[in-house]
């Protein structure tokens, strides 16, 4: 057999998919499970986006469009990101792609050269296509740790000291996955006044969440003075509009729009016509479903929080965005005789049929920080009540066993 790349080998994934895996192969067989593991909302996508779909395939609208995306398209999310940042964006500043998970190799593609040492700085936690990425591209990932008592908002102090000359993008995303942290505007003007010392760095700001804010206004870092020339802004139709299988996704930036185009045009020649002309019907007409979604999540926020807080051995603080709890299990481990928070999760799956992510499946865990699952509370008020019942059930049983004999399975890299 011939040999595969290094890079190759090397290249992470996303653990989500892979738990999922596992999770449909034993509701496969039966087995009763009650699924947070993965980022998808509940809810179908808004009737006039499903109708203008199959209005385009009716009509023969399913040729190749423009690798940028369709004119109208771009226009559309040109007036929603200029609306809703408070910034200027051009038609010709926006690229659509089948999602918004490309443009983050085509940044880091875009602004490092393999070998030559250029750092990326990413959130740690987490998404992990982020290092994924980094890697794959040659590039040198520089974690920036997320601490739970600053609402995993950035240690200023860290970020400022590891920018140097070899330094060349720093990855924002908030509201954050896999915590649901919100950046505050003060600690979004903090970052923009430290990169303005250092004009040599790019900014990718993540926002698939960014209609996903429950306590305060989106703060951004493109609207802060300087910053938005520097800045990729990315988004998709996969939260907002609850249309994740429809791969379609969008970003701004008017010197990488040229380039991103290339990029399309050597990897997917174009995003998919019907999912154009969807999205294009949902960023034009009602927002009702957006903010009708929106009050959902948040009540399903207050509600799995509440759940969590009530459990022995969990802590969990109350997140300000996107749908996504980090709870702090660290005393539920020890109270189980779990090893750490993938046996934990292993456990769960397995005896109670319920699903998270573990925190390795984020990132290397931070020293101090104890151990963390995450719960994606894009489920059903009813599933988010029973899973966490069997989850509290099962801790008020156990109380400071002794560690399982089984070994903790490593899990895929990230």
């Amino acid at each position: 057999m011939p040999p595969l790349s290094k890079r190759t080998a090397a290249l992470g994934t996303e653990n989500a998919f892979v738990v999922l895996a596992e999770v449909n192969k034993l509701i496969a067989s039966g087995r009763d499970v009650k699924s947070f593991c993965i980022g998808q909302p509940d809810f179908l996508p808004p009737d006039h986006a499903r109708v203008a779909a199959i209005e385009a395939i009716c009509l023969g609208k399913t040729g190749y469009t423009p690798s940028a995306g369709i004119p109208d398209l771009r226009a559309a999310v040109a007036r929603e990101f200029s609306a809703s940042r408070g910034i200027e964006v051009a038609p010709d500043d926006v690229v659509v792609s089948c999602g918004a998970k490309p443009f983050i190799g085509y940044t880091i593609h875009s602004v490092t050269d393999y070998g030559e040492g250029h750092e990326v700085l990413y959130p740690n936690p987490g998404f992990p296509i982020y290092e994924s990425m980094i890697h794959a591209a040659g590039a040198v990932p520089v974690p920036l740790e997320l601490h739970e008592k600053d609402d995993f908002a950035f240690n200023l102090d860290d970020l400022a000291a590891k920018i140097n000359s070899r330094t060349r993008l720093l990855i924002l995303n908030s509201p954050h996955n896999p915590t649901g942290g919100v950046l505050p505007q003060k600690t979004i003007k903090e970052i923009a006044a430290i990169l303005r010392k250092h004009d040599h760095v790019w900014v990718f700001s993540d926002e698939p969440y960014s209609k996903l804010v429950f306590d305060a206004p989106l703060a951004t870092i493109e609207a802060e003075p300087g910053m938005q020339e520097r800045t990729i802004i990315a988004d998709c139709a996969s939260k907002t509009y609850a249309m994740p299988g429809w791969r379609l996704g969008y970003a701004a930036n008017r010197t990488l729009a040229p380039h991103f185009t290339r990029w399309n045009t050597n990897t997917v020649s174009c995003p998919p016509a019907p999912s154009q002309y969807a999205a294009l019907a949902a960023l034009t007409a009602s927002q009702q479903c957006v903010e009708h979604m929106r009050q959902s999540f948040l009540e399903r926020r207050d509600l799995i929080v509440k759940l969590l807080n009530d459990m022995p051995g969990v802590k969990c603080r109350k997140p300000g965005g996107a749908f996504y709890v980090w709870p702090n299990v660290t005393e539920a481990c020890e109270r189980v005789g779990a090893a750490d928070s993938e046996e934990l999760r292993r456990v769960l799956l397995h005896e109670l049929g319920v699903a998270v992510l573990a925190d390795i499946h984020f990132g290397q865990r931070i020293r101090g920080e104890g151990q963390h699952v995450r719960f994606s509370y894009a489920a059903s008020r009813a599933d988010i009540i029973e899973g966490c019942g069997r989850m509290a059930e099962f801790l008020k049983k156990h109380e400071g066993k002794k560690a399982r004999a089984c070994k903790t399975r490593k899990p895929a890299a990230t």
